[in-house]
């Protein structure tokens, strides 16, 4: 160990050839002196971090971090405060080694040991390191006046921070402020003395409010600062939304947006912030203005009340906007800026919902077919989030019959697309949306969308059947006269079943397939579907005699052929004498029973119960039993006994749950009463008769 640890240490320390300075700075980083560096501080950063910090480790490593601490922390740390001078003097230090320095230091803040070290340095670390890394560049300004977008996207991009030195020095003076207390006072007095100079640069001023935004956690909770804060806010953050540098305005937008949790003591200081935050978003030409201002607003909305009144009555215009800096950034994150806008101003949502639904539709398509889509990661994310973000809409609305309407071919629009692409990483949105779209009534579009995913998802896995599931439910119960009245649904939803239980899908999967046939037996009593018994029973039959891991689903196979049971005793008891299996010659019947007694203890929750005591009930009252029922009759009352005792208990706690929810009982109170009540007169009167078959 402590010979790697010096051949790092060598690696991190050795000076890089003067040479090395004519290469262009962009490829400097690439050269093998730095890309060493680079490996070897990164080696150490994760060493530190993960194994070494005592305190920090688990159980296993608490020995190896009290080690590595005392024998190489110090050490490692010196080389690198040696790096940080060179880096303060001016000297080339590639990004990712002053990142990985940063990230090695914002550890040793947290121990004396490596902070005894540190101290003497840390307000010129702070002051001619951090800081400048804080402030607006050359680079930044390149990026936005070439490419705002692709400013916005760096700007934005997780993965970015994890190797940039501007997010390292960011969390390298937050852990020091936290830590230490000596370290926010000064830094405070710092950029409070940049921002009260008229004449001093921009850039610094940028800087001093990314550091004051960066420590809004910390200075919030400061009775010293916090009362400060709003001041602070109206003398020198208001002033710069009329910067004409289009990068102060987005600071800040940033900086209202870092203390959105900040309670204003002056109600009109709030009302400014939150109006000049919307008149940025609005009317701001800057598109990296627009975006910060965006988010700040959604800030505002989650954490003040008051701010949600302000905004009420320039909704339709935020939104609008939104919608389109969304289509030009394609940036995800205002997806859920404006998710947020939808949840929290429902009412008004529905009279511009065709019109968002509409923009982001077609900001969908514009995202899923352009040529950077594949290789791009943020694309689909933002995709899913316009997905998600249509799918909110469709909640907001679905008691507007007439706007849901409207929404449904703009959705089918979409859900066509991501079908017809096979995305299927979109698919379980998608399944999402038509489920919405069929809530309380079904279209003869939507009907005709049963057949079209019935046909790509015998192309494509089964993997999304339980996504699907919700949907296929509607099919069966929002119109069950709709979906019987072509026998090509009843078809498709038999074959989709069959394929999951047949198949290697999993028993998550196969559970929700034999729920949805118990669905349909269920659901079409006395609709006539005698010519489907027998395929839903073999179905649930066969799969329960293969090998069944989790009792869920050997209780769904059982409930199925249950329901078939309440259905028609008769059809069923036929069915069973008439299924033969390879592995067998004798009917099922007896097996099927059989296997019932045994699980009657499995059958949890309420409708889980019920389903079984209307199965043994049914038996009960049977004129002409098989001779399985008859082998097993002594069984049958004890296990309605405990069946219903099992029930009363499920009751009881249904009720109080529902009281501590509501503060009054449930309305199917009453229902599950009158369940309780029949089937034990109807045990109560089936048991004398029934006594003597099982004597």
């Amino acid at each position: 160990m402590t010979q790697w640890m010096e051949i790092f240490r060598t690696i991190i320390d050795r000076d890089v050839p003067p040479e090395t300075l004519q290469v262009d700075e962009d490829d400097r980083p690439e050269l093998v002196w730095w890309k060493c560096k680079k490996w070897a501080l990164h080696l150490v950063a994760r060493l530190f971090e993960r194994y070494g910090s005592p305190g920090n480790v688990t159980k296993e490593y608490i020995e190896f971090s009290e080690f590595f601490f005392k024998t190489y922390a110090v050490g490692i740390q010196q080389v690198l405060l040696k790096l940080l001078d060179q880096h303060r003097q001016k000297q080339y230090v590639a990004p990712r080694v002053l990142q990985q320095v940063l990230n090695y230091l914002n550890q040793g803040v947290n121990h004396s040991l490596t902070w005894k070290q540190m101290k003497p340095h840390i307000q010129s670390i702070s002051e001619e390191v951090v800081f400048p890394l804080m402030c607006y560049k050359d680079e930044d300004e390149e990026l936005w006046q070439e490419d705002p977008y692709e400013y916005i996207r760096m700007k934005f991009d997780v993965f970015e921070d994890h190797v940039s030195p501007t997010i390292a020095a960011q969390n390298f003076l937050y852990t020091a402020a936290k830590k230490r207390k000596e370290v926010l006072p000064k830094m405070m007095s710092f950029c409070y003395q940049i921002l009260t100079i008229p004449s001093e640069d921009p850039r610094k001023k940028d800087g001093a409010l990314h550091v004051i935004g960066s420590l809004a956690d910390i200075l919030l909770k400061k009775n010293i600062y916090k009362g400060q804060m709003e001041l602070i806010l109206q003398s020198y953050v208001f002033p710069l939304f009329n910067s004409e540098l289009g990068y102060l305005r987005a600071r800040a937008c940033w900086v209202l947006h870092s203390f959105c949790k900040l309670k204003f003591t002056n109600d009109l200081n709030l009302r400014n912030a939150v109006e000049l935050v919307k008149k940025s978003l609005i009317e701001d030409k800057e598109m990296p203005v627009k975006v910060e201002a965006a988010i700040a607003l959604q800030s505002f909305i989650s954490n003040q009340d008051q701010a949600k009144l302000y905004i009420k009555h320039s909704v339709r215009p935020v939104m609008q906007e939104l919608l389109h800096v969304v289509r030009e950034t394609e940036n995800d994150d205002l997806t859920n800026v404006i998710q947020k806008m939808i949840c929290e101003y429902s009412e008004e949502m529905t009279t511009i919902a065709v019109d968002m639904t509409q923009h982001l539709a077609m900001t969908f398509s514009k995202v899923l077919q352009s040529d950077a889509y594949e290789e791009v990661e943020d694309k689909t994310v933002m995709a899913m989030g316009i997905l998600n973000t249509i799918d909110t809409i469709l909640t907001v609305v679905e008691d507007h019959k007439e706007i849901t309407q409207q929404l449904e071919g703009i959705c089918l629009q979409v859900i066509g697309l991501v079908l017809q692409k096979h995305v299927i990483e979109f698919y379980e949105e998608v399944l999402s949306l038509a489920y919405s779209l069929t809530c309380q009534v079904i279209s003869p579009n939507m009907w005709q969308l049963l057949g079209v995913l019935y046909e790509v998802l015998q192309q494509d896995c089964f993997e999304y059947f339980t996504d699907m599931m919700p949907l296929l439910h509607n099919y069966v119960t929002v119109d069950t006269d709709a979906f019987l009245s072509n026998p090509k649904n009843v078809e498709i939803i038999y074959n989709l079943c069959k394929k999951v239980l047949t198949g290697d899908a999993g028993e998550d999967a196969e559970c929700h397939a034999a729920k949805l046939l118990e669905v349909i037996i269920l659901q079409c009593q006395g609709k006539g579907i005698d010519q489907c018994i027998p395929l839903f029973v073999e179905a649930v039959l066969e799969r329960l005699t293969r090998g069944v891991k989790t009792s869920e689903l050997r209780t769904m196979c059982l409930q199925v052929t249950i329901a078939a049971l309440y259905y028609s005793p008769m059809l069923l008891v036929h069915t069973l004498e008439n299924i033969r299996f390879s592995h067998s010659a004798e009917p099922i019947t007896a097996q099927f029973i059989n296997q019932w007694m045994n699980d009657t203890d499995c059958f949890l929750g309420l409708h889980d119960r019920k389903v079984c005591i209307i199965g043994l009930s049914t038996l009960m009252e049977m004129q002409n039993r098989p001779e399985a029922v008859n082998a097993v009759a002594a069984q049958i009352l004890p296990s309605l006994l405990l069946l219903f005792l099992g029930l009363k208990r499920a009751y009881a706690s249904k009720i109080t749950n529902d009281q501590d929810e509501n503060g009054e009982e449930d309305e199917d109170a009453e229902e599950n009463g009158s369940f309780f009540t029949n089937y034990a007169l109807r045990f109560l009167m089936n048991l004398d008769s029934f006594s003597v078959v099982a004597c």
